[in-house]
């Protein structure tokens, strides 16, 4: 359940990282209140897969599927540039998150 969890808590992550775009400087009301919202929801839930997973392998992964996702997204959402460089590292990274986990005794 640990893992759930914390996979979760890296999807909201995505969430606050885009949301910032959106704000504007912490100018516009709405996207804001998401944000913040989405930074604690992220942040208790890694909370409490700590409670159960190694706290270096927990956060990497974390990280790993916040980086992931915002660049899936900055790529679909935003326009942001897809090119070879990228794609090899967002794979590297994935790759990382599958050795964390299957090195990491549930």
């Amino acid at each position: 359940m640990a893992w759930i969890i914390l996979v979760i808590a890296g999807f909201f992550e995505v969430g606050w990282a885009i949301g910032l775009k959106y704000t504007d400087s912490f100018t516009r009301l709405w996207p804001t209140l998401g944000t913040v919202a989405a930074m604690a929801l992220s942040m208790w839930l890694l909370g409490i897969a700590m409670k159960s997973l190694p706290v270096g392998t927990a956060y990497s992964v974390w990280v790993g599927v916040g980086a992931v996702g915002t660049v899936i997204l900055g790529i679909a959402l935003l326009g942001e540039p897809v090119n070879a460089a990228r794609l090899i590292s967002v794979t590297l990274i994935i790759a990382g998150i599958i050795g964390l986990t299957l090195a990491t005794p549930a």
